[in-house]
């Protein structure tokens, strides 16, 4: 049996004074992919932040073990460097500081350790190229005048070259055309190995047809109402999220 990864029980959270997450329970094991479903609004994204840990949403009750550590209250930067990371549905833009630099700086602050920076850049470069990004990305500041996609691939981008543990990926299929949804895709089948796992958030099915997967989960309301194996996508897509509640 694979070891645990992500272990989460009981967990609440609200945000600005709302109930979002109801007592959600979450396993995830090293080398599985799990896709979270279900409507706006049901708290998938919230999901995805509470594991990182933003500030914005607080934990009312519950836990969240990652490696069979409890890091339930653990700052975000904690958790990048015990190996989570999180791909954002609207990633932040940040000028005055270019995509390679960012790229070193988040590695080495991950890691801890100073980079060979020769080698990183050439690492780097054959990275972009199979995510079909021209060199010319890594000079420009971060997200600035990219278009949806291409800020899509810049997530999987940094994904890839951090390599952590855990990857959470929040809608990352949202408004890509068909050709960008083939080339995220393939980045993340290049992520994905048999000592790490991957928590796909997404309300429709364009990604997931690229990809094997082992769980899908549907949240309402804040909770996991059916959890399925890959045939539960198709019972998505014929029945809709809210059938699927009430069976």
């Amino acid at each position: 049996m694979s070891e645990q990864l992500l272990e989460i029980k009981g967990l609440k959270v609200s945000a600005d004074g709302k109930d979002i997450l109801n007592g959600l329970d979450l396993n995830i094991r090293k080398g599985e992919v799990h896709v979270i479903m279900g409507p706006n609004g049901a708290g998938k994204s919230t999901l995805g932040y509470s594991i990182m840990g933003h500030p914005k949403y607080e934990v009312e009750e519950g836990s969240i073990r990652f490696e069979g550590e409890d890091i339930t209250y653990e700052k975000t930067d904690v958790r990048a460097k015990k190996g989570i990371f999180l791909s954002f549905q609207n990633p932040e833009e940040l000028a005055g500081v270019n995509l390679e630099s960012f790229m070193r700086t988040s590695k080495i602050a991950v890691e801890g350790k100073p980079l060979k920076v020769l080698a990183y850049r050439k690492e780097m470069n054959k990275t972009m190229e199979s995510l079909g990004m021209d060199r010319e990305y890594a000079e420009r500041y971060l997200n600035v005048g990219f278009s949806g996609g291409e800020k899509k691939k810049s997530e999987i981008l940094q994904m890839l070259m951090l390599d952590p543990k855990l990857a959470i990926l929040d809608e990352t299929d949202s408004g890509l055309d068909v050709d960008a949804v083939k080339i995220v895709s393939k980045g993340v089948k290049a992520f994905k190995n048999k000592n790490n796992s991957l928590l796909i958030i997404t309300h429709n099915t364009k990604i997931l047809e690229y990809l094997e997967v082992d769980y899908v989960h549907i949240l309402v309301d804040g909770k996991l109402v059916k959890t399925g194996n890959a045939s539960l996508i198709d019972e998505v897509n014929r029945k809709g999220f809210k059938e699927l509640a009430l069976s």
